[in-house]
């Protein structure tokens, strides 16, 4: 019985996907970090033109101003101008980060939408819980990576950065032109190397995170089996309405036999009803059907309506084997069939 409680079994389909609608999903934020990061330093580059063109403008605009009267509609002209400009230069940049961010996102879980990961919830804000969550050893792990991953990467940083340091002698030696353009380089060297330190730091935490993720949605035999239960229904719930089925069908073909032109049996097991409507049917149609008691009721039924009872052992085995309820019967019967309906038809006299 301990061994069913244990939560040794992967997570079913079923479960993953309750866990989705609740927001609970794998989100590595170091994968959404450098994805965001990446498109910040490209973006940057690629608009640096545009954002020095505005910020030029927006100090020209300033330098154009020395001298002039101050007043409060002044004042608000320079602050709307101002805004105006920052907003354009940087807009962009915040529009392709936003971006990025969602792309990382559906990378990492694909879309979802679900507005139960910002309900309130009182248990959120217990202290008790709060502090016990402080101490975890979820979050002494979550203060390693994130100390790892800082000194590693600002140590490699530095190392570039003291080499770059002592060529600055050289350096300086250069032109103006030629200084920001040895800054410019030495910089995305190393954003690049930075970025790519962050990356491979972002791989080892997708892989952590996913194993974390679906080792805390594993479950156990017992939580397998309730799932495939409510998922399929309780057999012994399955059977009732099987059973109920069955009788529903049972009493609505024995509603049908006083119907019937003839039943067909044999002496103790089988009786099948037969009925011959040349309006309706092409062919004599079997409307009722069962083995010992329940051939026994149709022939019950039959005595009490004056439906005639006609013995043939193999006509009512082969009817019975071969012919469901409400289909006409086979050509293979037709002769034997038309025989005793012709009997029974003489003695009625139809």
């Amino acid at each position: 019985m301990a061994d069913d409680q244990e939560k040794t079994e992967e997570p079913t389909p079923k479960k993953i996907e309750d866990a989705r609608k609740e927001g609970n999903v794998p989100k590595s934020q170091d994968a959404s970090g450098v994805m965001t990061l990446f498109v910040a330093i490209l973006a940057t580059l690629m608009l640096f033109p545009f954002i020095a063109k505005h910020m030029i403008l927006l100090f020209q605009y300033y330098f154009s101003l020395v001298g002039t009267p101050i007043d409060k509609l002044f004042v608000m002209d320079i602050l709307l101008i101002s805004i105006r400009e920052i907003l354009l230069m940087i807009m962009p940049l915040a529009i392709a980060v936003a971006l990025a961010g969602i792309v990382a996102a559906f990378a990492q879980f694909g879309f979802l939408f679900t507005t139960k990961a910002i309900v309130p919830d009182i248990k959120k804000i217990d202290p008790i819980k709060g502090t016990a969550n402080l101490f975890s050893l979820k979050k002494l792990i979550e203060g390693i990576k994130v100390t790892l991953k800082s000194f590693t990467t600002l140590g490699i940083g530095f190392v570039f950065f003291f080499y770059f340091i002592l060529e600055l002698p050289t350096v300086a030696l250069f032109g103006l032109e030629d200084q920001l353009s040895w800054l410019r380089d030495k910089v995305i060297i190393i954003a690049l190397v930075m970025l790519l330190i962050i990356f491979i730091f972002a791989i080892i935490d997708v892989i952590i995170v996913r194993k974390q993720y679906f080792d805390g949605l594993k479950m156990s035999k017992q939580e397998i089996k309730d799932e495939m239960k409510n998922m399929e229904g309780d057999p012994h719930v399955k059977a009732k309405i099987r059973q109920i089925q069955m009788e529903t069908a049972r009493r609505r073909m024995m509603a049908e036999v006083p119907q019937a032109d003839v039943i067909i049996t044999n002496p103790t097991h089988y009786a099948v009803a037969i009925k011959y409507d040349q309006e309706k049917y092409s062919a004599p149609v079997v409307i009722a059907k069962g083995v010992d008691n329940i051939a026994q009721q149709i022939k019950k039924i039959a005595r009490e309506n004056d439906v005639h009872i006609v013995q043939n052992p193999p006509l009512a085995r082969s009817l019975y084997s071969e012919v469901d309820i409400d289909r006409p019967i086979p050509e293979s019967l037709f002769k034997a069939v038309a025989e005793v309906l012709a009997y029974v038809y003489k003695v009625n006299r139809k």
